[in-house]
């Protein structure tokens, strides 16, 4: 997932990979959790400024893309895709300060602030219309440096942005097997029930993390790390009665 820049990408190989049983459900866990873990890398490298080697990265990649050997070839394509990733995210960076001048925006996260449900809500919601949760926390976080948003209001919308990142995974196993569909089951499952978990600690968690750092920003790619970890190392002793816990309501579903 630090390689792909995309929990997505892997979740949705992850579905291939079990359609064509090439891997056992069971032993997907053990991936989603990682890939839950490696989603956060790009949060900690926009929280430490970046971006602004977005630029270089993309004249490096395109130089490289002009040979025709191989190796050369690989690396420009890497870099070239890092760099347009860093430069999106600095975009959006940018698209927060005009919003912030809105009346509307102003009551939005004003609405966001007092009721946290709220800012799951927002960050499912968005999240699964743009299909990356690093760019919903990645403009949560951008919010958070203009006081628009409490550091509360922001973890949970990280919250829910870890919820909306699952739609992708469903998207791709309509259509595939019963056992890839169980993939998408777990990755929706393992975000929800993390959320159900987090939520009474939000203020916690967003306090815990103001002693990391004192940007604002930076507090958030933190506290997103803090819950994918603590989550991920929660359910790993148990990942095979977890496994079973997704079969279970899977076929009550099927039941129906």
């Amino acid at each position: 997932t630090m390689l792909f820049q995309s929990s997505s990408v892997v979740t949705v190989l992850l579905v291939g990979l079990v359609t064509a049983s090439l891997m056992k459900f069971t032993h997907s866990i053990g991936v989603i959790l990682g890939a839950n873990i490696g989603s956060c890398f790009t949060l900690e490298l926009i929280a430490f400024n970046v971006t602004d080697f977005a630029l270089p990265l993309i004249a490096i990649g395109f130089i490289c893309l002009l040979f025709t050997r191989s190796s050369l070839y690989i690396i420009g394509c890497v870099t070239f895709g890092i760099g347009c990733i860093f430069l999106s995210m600095n975009g959006l960076e940018t698209l927060a300060e005009p919003l912030r001048t809105l009346p509307v925006t102003e009551y939005f996260f004003q609405w966001t602030n007092d009721h946290y449900l709220a800012g799951i809500s927002v960050g499912a919601i968005v999240t699964t219309i743009i299909q990356s949760s690093t760019a919903t926390i990645g403009i949560a976080m951008s919010f958070i440096e203009g006081l628009s948003l409490t550091s509360e209001s922001g973890v949970a919308i990280m919250l829910g942005a870890n919820i909306g990142t699952c739609f992708t995974a469903y998207i791709a196993s309509i259509g595939a097997g019963k056992t890839a569909r169980l993939v998408a089951h777990a990755h929706i499952w393992l975000n929800l029930l993390g959320a159900v978990l987090f939520y009474p600690f939000i203020e916690f968690l967003a306090h815990f993390s103001s002693l990391l750092s004192e940007s604002p920003s930076v507090q958030l790619a933190h506290a997103s790390t803090i819950y994918n970890v603590v989550c991920s190392l929660l359910v790993l002793p148990f990942a095979g009665s977890f496994a079973r816990f997704v079969q279970f309501f899977a076929r009550l579903e099927k039941d129906r």
